[in-house]
């Protein structure tokens, strides 16, 4: 074999001195996306535009440099050194300076589409929906074969594995995708056997996550009768769905934790559940049957024939008494009506009478004569004695003594 072979380490530091021998430092003008600002204090991004991209990085270092903070859509002129990352072989710009140039074409579409969607209503917390707490059926909007599937149907199933996950096609990526996710929305909703719909897709640049930020999307998530949980990109990324989606989550699998409870939460819960209605119970068995052991024990229950006959004695002791005590006042006013009886007939007018005094009336008015005034001598007065009686002339008038 004539031609010499080189490792691959090789051909990348001679790619790599080429590189840098080449474009010792270079202005490039593009627009950020997939920033990031590590812990380490390393910010790593893309600079693109319509045609290309190119991997950038910001040391630490070089941070202190700069006059701004970088943000997503942002249009910038950056300066640096061409190189290659010799482990993955990609090349890079590291950059050292920065500037604005301006907001980026998509970033402008992504804020007019914000504000008039916004001022519509869209946004608004009066439309957004309760997510279920116990779905039994969960839909789910992306590409069936990206990653997102795969960490959802991961969280879902460890978490709740009663739960049926019923994935639903859609492009998420390209120029006619967000007509096809709008599509499989309204599908859905027109099956109608859902009780929430997760609507998302991995990370990825500007352009890769854009279809959740166009109208069909975002009109077909809002006029969903299902709930819908937005789970687009990572954390960081923000899409027009986030914001009409009844929930956002920062990520797919954030949106599995969030549509569906812990499997073994709920576990545990019912499990203490449990345990707390059996000691209730055993507690109200312990109460019962005390209570009936102490009612058990009275002496009435032991001996109720005895209670009985001793209550039956009792009754005919009473009805004695009753009974004498009934003669008694019987007797008693008896004697009471004797006596006034006597006294009756002493103060009888017949009576007295018959002791030799007679009654004086008028004929006429059968008025009693008290006094000598009412009668004048030859009037006619009426007597009646004790047997019989007569009437009288009235010869004399004597007044009193």
């Amino acid at each position: 074999m004539s031609d010499k072979v080189i490792s691959v380490t090789e051909l990348t530091k001679s790619i790599k001195s080429l590189l840098e021998d080449n474009f010792p430092k270079i202005w490039v003008e593009g627009e950020i996306s997939n920033y990031i600002k590590h812990s380490s204090g390393h910010r790593y991004f893309t600079l693109k535009d319509e045609g290309a991209q190119v991997k950038c990085v910001i040391w630490k270092g070089m941070s202190r440099y700069l006059t701004f903070e970088p943000e997503n859509g942002m249009k910038v002129k950056a300066s640096g050194q061409i190189t290659v990352y010799e482990r993955s072989g990609q090349y890079q710009l590291i950059v050292s300076a920065m500037q604005p140039a301006g907001i980026g074409d998509l970033e402008i579409a992504f804020q007019k589409l914000k504000a008039k969607l916004q001022e519509e209503g869209l946004f608004d917390e009066s439309h957004k929906k309760p997510i279920p707490q116990y779905p039994e059926r969960v839909g789910v909007v992306t590409s069936p074969t990206g990653a997102a599937i795969r960490d959802i149907i991961k969280v879902m199933s460890r978490r709740a594995p009663w739960v049926e996950i019923v994935i639903k096609p859609a492009a998420v990526q390209g120029e006619t995708a967000s007509v096809d996710i709008a599509q499989a929305i309204t599908e859905c909703n027109e099956y109608g056997q859902f009780d929430l719909l997760i609507v998302g897709r991995g990370g990825g640049s500007l352009e890769d996550l854009w279809p959740f930020n166009e109208e069909p999307t975002a009109r077909a998530i809002f006029a969903s009768k299902i709930p819908v949980i937005s789970a687009v990109g990572h954390q960081i990324d923000f899409t027009i769905s986030d914001f009409v989606a009844d929930l956002r989550a920062p990520t797919p699998s954030a949106a599995a934790e969030l549509a569906v409870p812990d499997g073994a939460e709920l576990s545990g819960y019912f499990i203490d559940s449990y345990r707390h209605i059996c000691q209730a119970q055993l507690e109200n068995l312990e109460s019962s049957s005390d209570s009936l052991r102490d009612l058990t024990s009275r002496y009435g229950l032991r001996k109720p024939m005895e209670i009985i006959n001793f209550r039956m004695q009792r009754l005919d002791e009473l009805r004695q008494s009753f009974k004498k005590t009934a003669l008694h006042m019987v007797e008693r006013f008896g004697n009471q009506i004797s006596m006034s009886t006597a006294r009756l007939e002493a103060a009888s007018p017949t009576n007295i009478m018959g002791r030799g005094y007679a009654f004086v009336s008028s004929p006429e008015s059968k008025e009693a004569i008290k006094s000598f005034t009412q009668i004048a001598v030859g009037d006619i007065v009426d007597v009646k004695l004790y047997k019989g009686g007569f009437k009288a002339g009235v010869t004399n008038v004597r007044g009193e003594k």
